[in-house]
């Protein structure tokens, strides 16, 4: 590598640092994500100069930051537990695909009745082998997928609130979608040959960027909004087939594109203190029911000491409009004491850690 191109490299890494807000609670999965999110952001920033975009592309991080099980997204430099800002809301130039917007979320239902675990099993077994369809595509369960999940909760009423007795909550995604399908181009670079061969390749210091620009931009983003509507029909359908009938409390996305230039990685996004969304952590541990007040006042900002990094780059508007909740408390590593830094060997990332 040339000594110019080792400056830049060094000068997009250290803006991108400076461009990563997080909220996080200061442990080991937070310094994971901040390190590989850098990697990321220094591509979009890349991207931008190459471009010529306006918009600075930044990460706003909530609580629960921490690393993806998505392996392609993690080598591709990118966290989770946030939202990432990478171009304009309303006009769409260039769609970067390495962050890889899935459409995941959580269904939670209210119940009247504690179902019977053998019944509960059944009932899963008679669904995987039923063959259903929806728009002419047949369901992928995947409840037993990476860290999808069926749980069935008492709920504990509180002051104000009427809920049915207990409640379940479904975690899953349109996997089926991932792919190329006669309904779409499909979401995944990596899993969908007709995407992957749409895909223009930016060659930047951190590696290879897969992005979509004009025409096959604005395919992908209708195409995503198609999966999400897709994924939320999923999970109502499996609701169905399990419980029977059920009150919806709340069907949202934590992992999917917000607009033309934002995308939620494992947040919560709203818009006003109506919507309910799930926030939940281990599975021995209970799960909460929360709504979301909007967010960030500019007294946080600056106490979290965002604002003199915030007015420089001109992301006051965007910090204090964030409007994002954690969906959960993110993974623990406590064999880990410390992240000690990143090392690069033969375009490979090493986190050197210090064990307990």
């Amino acid at each position: 590598m040339k000594l110019k191109e080792i400056d830049l490299k060094k000068e997009l890494l250290l803006k991108a640092e400076k461009l990563i807000f997080s909220m996080g609670v200061k442990d080991v999965a937070e310094e994971m994500c901040i390190l590989n999110t850098r990697y990321g952001i220094a591509k979009l920033l890349f991207m931008q100069r190459e471009f010529g975009l306006k918009e600075i592309p930044h990460f706003i991080g909530t609580p629960d930051m921490t690393i993806t099980r998505n392996k392609t997204r993690w080598n591709q430099g990118f966290g989770y537990g946030g939202k990432i800002v990478f171009g304009s809301k309303e006009k769409l130039e260039v769609f970067p695909l390495d962050i890889k917007p899935n459409t995941c979320g959580m269904l939670v239902g209210g119940i009247n009745y504690l179902p019977s675990y053998e019944k509960l099993i059944k009932n899963l077994l008679k669904l995987q082998e039923k063959n259903i369809k929806i728009d002419g595509i047949k369901i992928k369960w995947d409840f037993y997928e990476s860290n999808h999940f069926i749980d069935i909760f008492e709920v504990e009423p509180l002051e104000g609130n009427s809920f049915p007795s207990y409640a379940f909550i479904l975690h899953t995604s349109s996997s089926e979608l991932k792919g190329e399908t006669k309904k779409g181009i499909g979401l995944y670079f990596d899993e969908s040959r007709a995407l992957k061969e749409k895909a223009k390749v930016l060659d930047t210091p951190f590696g290879k960027l897969h992005y979509l620009e004009g025409k096959d931009a604005q395919e992908y983003y209708e195409f995503y909004f198609y999966a999400d509507e897709f994924s939320k029909r999923k999970r109502l359908l499996a609701a169905e087939n399990l419980f029977g009938s059920f009150d919806i409390i709340s069907n949202e996305t934590h992992q999917g594109i917000l607009n033309k230039g934002e995308i939620l990685l494992g947040a919560h996004s709203f818009e006003d203190d109506k919507k309910i969304f799930p926030f939940v952590m281990r599975s021995e541990l209970p799960a909460y029911l929360v709504k979301g007040i909007k967010n960030i006042k500019k007294e946080v900002i600056k106490t979290l000491g965002f604002d003199k990094r915030a007015k420089k780059y001109n992301l006051m508007d965007s910090l204090k409009n964030a409007n994002i909740i954690p969906h959960g408390s993110g993974y623990n590593f406590p064999h880990i004491l410390k992240v000690k830094g990143v090392k690069e060997i033969e375009e490979k990332r090493l986190f050197e850690i210090l064990l307990t």
